[in-house]
């Protein structure tokens, strides 16, 4: 149960003993490749393949091997794969299903099966938002038509998208990557805007919904959204309905000031199925046996564990079975 809600990610573009220690020691739920994991089409694909192969013979259960494939000025995968110029430069649905059609078919060849996009932010005019190179352009009724023409050409080719960063940090100016950025904004407001294009994600079945590094103090004063239970449980479970899988954003990001288990008790509490902890290093070990620790000793937990690892092992079935 606890290294099913990880996420992780590794250094070097070969099958090495970090990955053998991630499926078989960790049991982790998922892989996540970076630049420095790729080299080229096929060495992607056999680093895939080996992971899958790897799983497989440990009887853990079929892995997400995910990536950041945004197009544009986020996109993991560089030539020879297709390099589109990214979400500002999509104008109309035909282009954002092509968009979505070969990614889909480039990232199964290469045997990844989730793509950390589309990103549903919405940046509002007059605002030099953080996100200005990485949105769709307009109004949330344009974000999300065309975020959803994304979500059903990869579903339905296969691969999962996961619609990120939630409630939307559109508006924002800093980079959760270095900075903890407060985007202090009432719900009702949000509902009017940022959160339109992720209640029709919720609606278009998207796979997996990312959170937000953000603070967004009058929804939660105390905790950000990746580490929020009124956020995810509340809000995006309960008000908005949504029954995928919620992910963290990158742990190892400045933004994130607390300590690993500070973090892990918060994303149990939450009931946020899995943790993204991007880079290698001691926070993977302290994270695991954290969730071990904490599952073991916490009735409420453990069974919330057991929702999400349901959850977790659904989407497998549904979209990893078949070809696992």
């Amino acid at each position: 149960m606890a290294g099913q809600r990880l996420m992780l990610g590794f250094d070097g573009i070969e099958f090495n003993e970090d990955l053998k220690c991630i499926i078989r020691d960790i049991k982790a739920g998922g892989i996540i490749l970076f630049k420095r994991n790729i080299e080229s089409p096929d060495q992607v694909a056999a680093l895939c393949g080996e992971c899958r192969e790897y799983a497989k013979a440990c009887g853990v259960p079929p892995l997400f091997m995910a990536v950041d494939q945004e197009g544009g000025v986020v996109a993991r995968l560089k030539a020879p794969f297709t390099e589109f110029k990214g979400n500002p430069f999509i104008e109309s649905i035909r282009d954002a299903e092509d968009f979505a059609a070969v990614t889909a078919d480039e990232l199964k060849h290469a045997g990844i099966n989730m793509n950390f996009a589309p990103v549903l932010d919405i940046a509002p005019e007059g605002i030099d938002s953080i996100m200005k190179n990485r949105v769709f352009k307009g109004d949330a009724k344009n974000v999300s038509q065309l975020g959803m023409a994304v979500i059903h050409i990869l579903q339905e080719n296969g691969i999962m998208a996961v619609a990120k960063h939630f409630p939307g940090i559109g508006r924002t100016v800093k980079d959760s990557h270095f900075h903890l950025p407060v985007l202090d904004i009432d719900l009702e407001t949000l509902k009017q805007s940022d959160l339109v294009p992720f209640a029709d994600a919720t609606n278009e079945g998207v796979c997996g919904i990312m959170l937000s590094h953000i603070q967004y103090p009058q929804l939660d004063p105390r905790w950000q959204a990746s580490l929020s239970p009124w956020i995810v449980h509340d809000l995006l479970r309960g008000q908005m309905g949504y029954e995928g899988l919620v992910m963290t954003d990158d742990l190892d990001m400045k933004a994130i000031a607390y300590d690993m288990k500070t973090c892990v008790r918060q994303i149990l509490k939450a009931g946020i199925d899995m943790a993204l902890i991007c880079h290698k290093g001691p926070d993977i070990d302290v994270a695991y046996h954290e969730i071990v620790r904490l599952l073991n000793e916490n009735e409420k937990l453990c069974l919330m564990g057991k929702i999400s690892i349901e959850r977790i092992l659904r989407t497998k079935k549904k979209y990893l079975s078949e070809r696992e």
